[in-house]
């Protein structure tokens, strides 16, 4: 799954996403929304894929963490979500990233407003307020 690189990652109460998802079989590849790199907890993460594999549907979906509001980004991050979604892939988002996932999909952002992450997917968009939700999506991904 393409990863949204931004500013101050963060996944909220859901805790370390990405070791749940390789868990599942699940690898998340990191996509550049401004920064040739950054760093996240004292680790450095280098982008691995690109816009080009949304674009062609070559990942399963798309994660967008929370992070810290730059508004360079935002644009890019919007259009990743639109894409992926046009695209047919489900698009996980976390913290910040919620409220910003659906303003990008025209969902009012306040039906998701005390949700810790949720999926957009063909079927709408749905909150996920524990781990065993997120794994259970993330199996019907892997």
């Amino acid at each position: 799954m393409g990863l949204a690189m931004r500013r101050s990652m963060d996944f909220g109460p859901l805790g370390d996403v990405e070791q749940l998802m390789q868990y599942e079989g699940i690898s998340m590849a990191p996509i550049s929304t401004g920064d040739a790199s950054m760093s996240v907890g004292g680790v450095t993460v280098l982008p691995t894929a690109k816009m080009s594999d949304i674009e062609d549907g070559s990942m399963a979906g798309l994660i967008i963490p929370g992070g810290a509001p730059d508004s360079a980004a935002e644009e890019k991050v919007a259009n990743m979500i639109t894409t992926a979604r046009a695209n047919g892939m489900t698009v996980l988002a976390f913290g910040e990233g919620v409220a910003q996932a659906a303003r990008a999909m025209d969902i009012d952002p306040a039906t998701l407003a005390d949700a810790p992450g949720a999926v957009i997917d063909s079927e709408g968009a749905t909150p996920l307020m524990t781990r065993e939700q997120l794994s259970l999506v993330a199996q019907t991904l892997g």
